[in-house]
């Protein structure tokens, strides 16, 4: 695969992104455009490894054939890599951008040597296919007279969509927001997936014969969480529609629920109904629907500017809290993180192909530093207590240091360090936490069984649930979890969906 020796010959290089004092002052994807050249040379790298863990299961989730599009690109044959790309996924454009690569962290070259660029190809690839017109629709050629409701419609929605539908079932998609994409769409900031991108792909779906009904919740109105379900709702040109998610089970052969895991995990500590503590959803939600409303001029979201911003949690979404709010404007920036600091290269209990638990710099991080002089993030901080200002509003945080050692089981425990309390000045503080399951109450209206951390029980592979014709695939199923693995869901669910709809004929 690729050039013999070219992993010898060639250093690993990424695409760069923008110069970070530029891309600040917009809200325009982080990345520059590559050359045929840096792509050819990359796709040299990729050994002929005989076992290709990057497409295994340690590495990616919807066995993406890396090696055989890496020796495609390397010999300018990018029709064809496309062609190999969309065998196994659907949507290259989105993994392209926010899958962290799990993919290259399980690639042999990595054993000793940086890893292949792959995510870099697999972007490329997809963001040329559409340049050049090559990403058609494809329509069934016989339709078999069955209807299939999914519900949500996130990257586990639309694969489900896309597959079923090419396989001549009647497919209806229901999002209880203005716009398609779910988490894709107000979850993630625009600087890292531009909405265009999303919007490119649903109309493929929709010359494809995918009917979508927006601004349509599942469900009742009071079951809303607070925070940005609230805001996704709220649309003066448009009024929500209500349904009863047991009417689906009659008016359809099928229902899928593909809602993702959207419940925010909280941090009921002292203070917490003061003004100026938001869910990180709620923060990044608020700020995309308002950029693409009105490009903020509706001021219907909740800014930085000139603000001390405190973001608690690390991770992806973490991140983009930080790169939105420096675009906002703001005062100061500060992330805590409860967990040591990963060291900068494996450790011995994180061996390959496991995942490499080692220290990044994402985009955020980067702008950060750029912009302040210094990385935000501040490692072992536990949040105590927010401080008021003495009129309901957040004035600050307090904080202690923690240790973490092993204890006679080998697990890692957490002791607060004495002395190192501290209060930190914070206007703003958004809570990136991650999430526990999805919201319960439409769950509860079809009688569905749950596992023992409030998903919806089914059994991967099947995708069936405890009601009959209805399955469940994504976040709502596994738990939170990434885009890849959320379109390896749908696939699956697609194909599980396809055989109980054949012996129902």
């Amino acid at each position: 695969m690729g050039k013999p020796t070219g992993f010898k010959e060639y250093q690993r290089e990424t695409i760069p992104y923008r110069d970070p004092m530029l891309r600040l002052n917009d809200y325009a994807e982080i990345y520059t455009a590559p050359v045929d050249e840096h792509l050819h040379t990359q796709g040299a790298r990729c050994m002929d490894c005989g076992v290709p863990f990057c497409q295994s299961s340690t590495g990616c989730p919807v066995d993406n054939l890396i090696p055989e599009w890496n020796d495609l690109v390397y010999r300018g044959r990018w029709r064809d890599a496309l062609d190999r790309l969309h065998k196994t996924n659907n949507f290259p454009e989105f993994t392209g951008r926010v899958c962290p690569a799990p993919c290259e962290g399980s690639c042999v070259l990595g054993l000793t040597e940086p890893p292949v660029t792959i995510k870099n190809i697999e972007n490329t690839i997809i963001d040329r296919g559409f340049a050049e017109n090559w990403v058609k629709a494809k329509p069934p050629v016989n339709e078999t007279g069955q209807s299939v409701a999914i519900i949500g419609s996130g990257p586990a929605g639309l694969a489900a969509a896309q597959q079923l539908r090419r396989l001549g079932h009647k497919i209806t998609v229901y999002e209880r927001a203005d716009r398609i994409g779910g988490l894709l769409m107000y979850g993630i900031p625009n600087m890292k997936l531009e909405k265009r991108v999303i919007d490119r792909r649903v109309q493929q779906l929709r010359s494809e014969g995918v009917e979508f009904r927006t601004n349509t919740h599942i469900g009742k109105a009071e079951c809303f969480p607070a925070g940005h379900v609230n805001t996704i709702m709220q649309n003066a040109n448009h009024k929500t529609h209500y349904i009863d998610p047991n009417d689906l089970i009659s008016q359809f052969n099928a229902v899928l629920w593909a809602t993702g895991a959207t419940q925010p995990r909280d941090l009921p500590i002292a203070g917490r109904d003061l003004n100026g503590i938001h869910f990180a959803m709620e923060f990044l939600t608020k700020n995309t629907k308002s950029l693409l409303d009105s490009k903020h001029t509706d001021g219907l979201y909740i800014s930085a500017k000139d603000k001390n911003v405190i973001v608690i949690g690390g991770g992806d979404t973490g991140t983009d809290c930080i790169g939105t709010s420096l675009r906002h404007g703001c005062k100061s920036l500060v992330n805590f993180e409860l967990l040591p600091e990963p060291p900068v290269e494996r450790a011995a209990d994180n061996p390959w192909p496991q995942w490499p638990k080692v220290f990044r710099v994402d985009y955020g991080h980067q702008e950060a530093t750029q912009r302040d002089g210094k990385d935000p993030r501040q490692y072992c901080i536990l949040s105590k207590e927010f401080i008021s200002d003495g009129n309901g509003n957040l004035a600050g945080i307090k904080t202690v240091n923690v240790a973490w050692k092993k204890d006679d089981s080998g697990r890692f425990q957490m002791t607060e360090i004495e002395g190192s309390e501290k209060e930190w000045k914070a206007d703003l503080i958004t809570l990136s936490m991650g999430f526990l399951g999805p919201e319960q109450t439409a769950l509860e209206m079809m009688n569905l069984d749950r596992d023992g951390r409030s998903n919806i029980q089914a059994n991967y592979g099947e995708f069936s649930t405890s009601v009959e014709g209805v399955f469940a695939a994504g976040d709502c199923r596994r738990g939170q979890s990434l885009v890849v693995w959320a379109i390896n869901e749908g696939r699956g669910a697609a194909e599980a969906i396809h055989q109980y709809l054949k012996k129902q004929r």
